[in-house]
């Protein structure tokens, strides 16, 4: 059966691509650095990690590892990053190695291997919502528009939804593949990068790529103490230490939580997707939902009492509405989303419940953020 690389196969999504593509018959390679960010001071695999996946602790930006983690292997999931939105607009260096050169490292690895080796079959790089900024918005007097996000000005008036060039409120409708990228965050511009620069190196030297935007991943294993992580994570790290969650704006900003098996059966669809060329795709499940209701979804099943604490303050760069449109998804690579919210926040709520030693770092981060003068 083939092998797959799995590039940071023991973080959050990567551990279930892993877990997918065995389930599926295929040999897995994990290559991943054990970032402390994500897994404290752990030392060899976490204990989640599936055994049957051969396992080496290094950095694609380490030529020896990178040479290790690539002989033999068929094809490639890439999936190694840093991530956190806010934390990507002070830790500017270290975000744009963690994730620009890394990419850049593992291309240069899989040419490099050509004439010895021959390509590898197919490259699937994880990207995400956010190159695009805001979502796709309608005007009820101009039509669709592509908005830049709001100004300074309009937010510190906290007039929080978007307003059209000709004054109307705008409703946010589904984000297409073609929208124009927009970048307004250093993790952004890495993602952005990122599948440029894969979709580039495939189509010139002839390997089938494909890049999924990832719209807003939650479910087992996403890292509880890392205040950087997802909205749910966040949240939960703050009931589980009895604190409320801290919320921006006013929390109607709407974004699509997609299940984090289904960001791996995205990469296994991707993977088998038999076509030629390039492309990049949406994964999410073409629904929105506000930030104030994932909050007291995840306060509730935790059993938390206490009000959130709505900031009525933005952070730098934030958007206001953004979900995937799914048809692109559904007609090149045969794949839809298959767990509604309602199926996978319990699987996640009672993971979150058992987890240990979870770390309440939220507070942390956002006077990191305040400090950066990136809160106002």
């Amino acid at each position: 059966m083939e092998r797959v690389l799995v590039t940071g196969g023991a973080g959050f999504i990567g551990s279930h691509i892993t877990d997918i593509l065995l389930e599926e018959g295929y040999n897995v390679r994990v290559l991943d650095n054990l970032e402390p960010q994500v897994h404290g001071d752990l030392d060899g695999p976490p204990e989640y990690l599936n055994p049957q996946a051969e396992f080496i602790k290094g950095d694609v930006r380490d030529r020896d590892a990178l040479d290790r983690a690539l002989s033999g292997v068929d094809m490639v999931c890439h999936q190694a990053a840093m991530v956190g939105v806010a934390q990507s607009m002070y830790e500017i260096d270290r975000y744009v190695h963690g994730n620009d050169c890394v990419t850049a490292s593992l291309l240069q690895g899989i040419v490099d291997r050509i004439e010895k080796s021959g390509k590898i079959k197919k490259l699937v790089v994880a990207s995400s919502m956010s190159i695009y900024g805001e979502g796709r918005y309608r005007c009820p007097q101009c039509g669709l528009v592509a908005p830049r996000v709001r100004s300074n000005e309009q937010l510190e008036r906290r007039e929080w939804e978007l307003l059209c060039d000709c004054g109307e409120v705008l409703e946010a409708v589904p984000t297409d593949e073609a929208k124009s990228l927009i970048c307004e965050s250093v993790y952004a511009i890495g993602k952005k990068v990122t599948e440029e620069l894969a979709l580039v190196i495939g189509r010139a030297y002839g390997i089938p790529t494909v890049a999924l935007r990832y719209f807003n991943i939650y479910g087992p294993r996403q890292a509880l103490s890392n205040p950087y992580t997802g909205l749910l994570a966040i949240v939960a790290s703050r009931v589980r230490n009895g604190q409320p969650a801290l919320i921006f704006e006013d929390g109607l900003q709407c974004r699509d939580f997609t299940y984090v098996r289904d960001a791996a059966r995205a990469n296994l669809a991707a993977l088998q997707w038999e076509g030629e060329g390039g492309f990049a795709v949406n994964v999410g499940t073409g629904k929105p939902r506000s930030v104030l209701d994932v909050a007291d979804a995840v306060r509730d099943g935790l059993g938390g009492d206490l009000p959130h604490q709505v900031q009525g303050s933005f952070r730098s760069g934030d958007i206001r509405h953004c979900y995937a449109d799914t048809g692109l998804a559904k007609k090149v690579l045969d794949y839809e989303t298959k767990t509604s919210f309602e199926e996978g926040l319990p699987v996640f709520l009672d993971w979150a419940a058992e987890e240990e030693g979870v770390q309440d770092k939220v507070q942390k981060g956002v006077s990191e953020l305040q400090e950066k003068g990136l809160i106002k």
